[in-house]
């Protein structure tokens, strides 16, 4: 495909960019932000420094030439030092994408991933109403408890309010491990190639974890025997087996075990109906409240959000010449 034709498409995918959209460097991981297109190159801006970099549609062919050169693939670690933000823009083009994990860029007929690592959405207007999960409530009950104690001195605390909280704490983290489940079930289909998507408030990636079990035991013996190993070198007292021959037998458990107490705390139940009231009383008191009180606390909550958009902002890096 004649390379004007893929510098087209590119310059689109890059005027398609909303204005605070931020790509990353695949060798240096440099945040940039694109900040104008031309006919000729692709102004970029590094958000850490503030420098301002061209990057030569000369230097894109040059590059999209060595990467068809070496059967679709280049590896990024051959691009000069300066050359790092190119295959970040090269990869928007549906063709080309960044595989980090084999450190390439590759072309193909299938789209691809880009390096777009934080592209803020555009969020539309529209009337917040109530999920209806668990760990919603939970939370709104727990969160009007956190305001009502001083948590800062819990040995403070009354016994009964130790306890609610200690149940909204426990509601809480089961009902946020089930959603946060369900939610990375969704987003392992949408990671590619372990490439971190950023958002607001965090970022996530795909890394893989290698899980082992045994093949057949005997199998297992027999190969390591062939290897001169000798089982009794990898066999070992199995607790589950020792357990079925103490109830055959008249040894106690302390004969075969150190045993050692342990006290801790464990939730024994739930009142729900209490949470219920508690919890419908807090949504009417919020949606009928239009006192001063209401509205400090609206603002209190706006200036948070305020703070964590700052706190979580993205910033974590210049012309690539043909040899």
């Amino acid at each position: 495909m004649p390379f004007q034709s893929t510098w087209s498409n590119l310059l689109e995918e890059c005027d398609a960019l909303g204005e605070e959209a931020t790509l990353t460097t695949p060798v240096s991981n440099t945040p940039f932000q694109i900040t104008d297109v031309q006919e000729h190159r692709i102004v970029i801006e590094f958000l850490d420094s503030g420098e301002k970099q061209p990057l030569q549609r000369e230097q894109f062919e040059t590059l999209a030439r060595r990467i068809g050169d070496a059967t679709n693939t280049f590896d990024l670690e051959r691009l000069p030092s300066d050359a790092d933000p190119y295959p970040a823009v090269l990869s928007l083009h549906p063709r080309f994408e960044i595989d980090e994990r084999e450190g390439l860029i590759r072309e193909s007929d299938e789209p691809g991933p880009s390096q777009l690592v934080q592209a803020p959405e555009t969020e539309t207007e529209h009337e917040r109403t109530e999920p209806d999960l668990a760990v919603y409530a939970d939370a709104l009950l727990l969160t009007d408890a956190l305001e009502r104690h001083d948590v800062t001195d819990l040995s403070g605390l009354e016994t009964s309010t130790l306890v609610n909280l200690y149940t909204l704490l426990s509601d809480v983290q089961r009902n946020a491990d089930d959603l946060r489940q369900d939610v990375a079930d969704i987003l392992l289909e949408r990671i590619h190639h372990d490439q971190p998507i950023h958002a607001q408030f965090g970022s996530v990636q795909q890394p893989s974890r290698e899980y082992r079990s045994l093949q057949d035991e005997e199998d297992v013996l027999t190969t390591l025997e062939d290897a001169g190993i000798p089982r009794e070198r990898v066999t070992s007292v199995d607790s589950s087996k020792v357990d079925e021959a103490l109830e055959v037998t008249e040894l106690r458990p302390s004969d075969v075990y150190e045993i050692e107490n342990r006290e801790y705390v464990r939730k024994a139940d739930v009142h729900e109906e209490h949470k219920e009231t508690r919890l419908q009383g807090l949504k009417d008191q919020l949606a009928a409240s239009d006192d001063s009180e209401a509205a400090e606390l609206r603002e209190e909550i706006d200036e948070l959000e305020a703070r964590i958009e700052d706190l979580t902002e993205f910033s974590p890096a210049q012309e690539f010449h043909a040899e």
